[in-house]
């Protein structure tokens, strides 16, 4: 039996060092299906070679709420993302905003759907310490999925944190971030291995990866470029400490 396995990224937010790294290492491990979970823009300073990577390198790219903030026509909320949309060209932009909002993919007969943060739409946030019901919502057909009934493996990004979660009711997956991880500063991404062809008791496999990378070499090209909130930017990605928390913690 030969299993297939698949590289799921997310989160990427214009850190192309980061984002070069991981596929570099998905490239060394002999894969060669990549999906993206979205986010490939915003908070970083290179979207527009991100947006050329994510064309070249991953099969498909799943719409993140970035994707809406960055290159939708919404009126910018401040000066980092009137910045942000502007590094983009109106091709870039087309194509990061039409983007699928989710994906199903058949697996050692499971259904597993990639999305980018729920199957509500791509701003409701799951965090990893979620409650029952909305572990149950993950799993759930909705119109923002296409109503393809429930999944048994769901898979996302957004909240920046890797975690695997396996209950009766299904595998819930989060493939962390390659640009902006904020549960360690290491970038992660997650393997998928099955028979796409096999049935329910076939071998299915989840694991996440951990990928070092140059970050000062991320944090000149911000500095040199002049970005804004570049010093936010630099401490999450030194420290992995979300920016909420920077100032309650003397974060400099």
């Amino acid at each position: 039996m030969a299993l297939e396995r698949i590289a799921l990224v997310s989160d990427v937010h214009g850190n192309l060092t980061a984002f070069e790294a991981v596929l570099a290492d998905i490239a060394a491990r002999g894969i060669t299906r990549v999906i993206n979970l979205g986010d490939v823009v915003g908070k970083g300073p290179r979207g527009a070679a991100c947006t050329a990577l994510a064309r070249e390198r991953c099969e498909e790219t799943v719409r993140g709420n970035w994707e809406i903030i960055v290159a939708g026509d919404g009126a910018p909320r401040d000066r980092g993302q009137v910045w942000w949309r502007a590094e983009l060209s109106a091709a870039d932009r087309q194509w990061l905003i039409t983007r699928p909002r989710s994906l199903d993919l058949d697996l050692s007969g499971r259904r597993v759907r990639l999305l980018h943060a729920s199957p509500i739409d791509e701003f409701t946030r799951v965090h990893r310490h979620h409650s029952e019901a909305e572990f149950a919502m993950m799993f759930a057909p909705t119109p923002f999925v296409g109503d393809r009934g429930p999944a048994d493996v769901v898979v996302y990004g957004d909240i920046h944190h890797a975690y695997v979660r396996a209950e009766h009711d299904g595998t819930l997956v989060n493939v962390g971030s390659v640009g902006n991880p904020l549960d360690e500063p290491v970038p992660s991404y997650a393997i998928l291995e099955g028979d796409p062809d096999g049935e329910a008791g076939s071998p299915f496999g989840v694991q996440i990866v951990r990928v070092p990378y140059d970050v000062e070499a991320e944090v000149a090209v911000a500095e040199r470029l002049g970005m804004p909130q570049a010093e936010e930017w630099v401490i999450e990605l030194r420290t992995g400490i979300h920016r909420g928390r920077h100032g309650r913690l003397g974060l400099r």
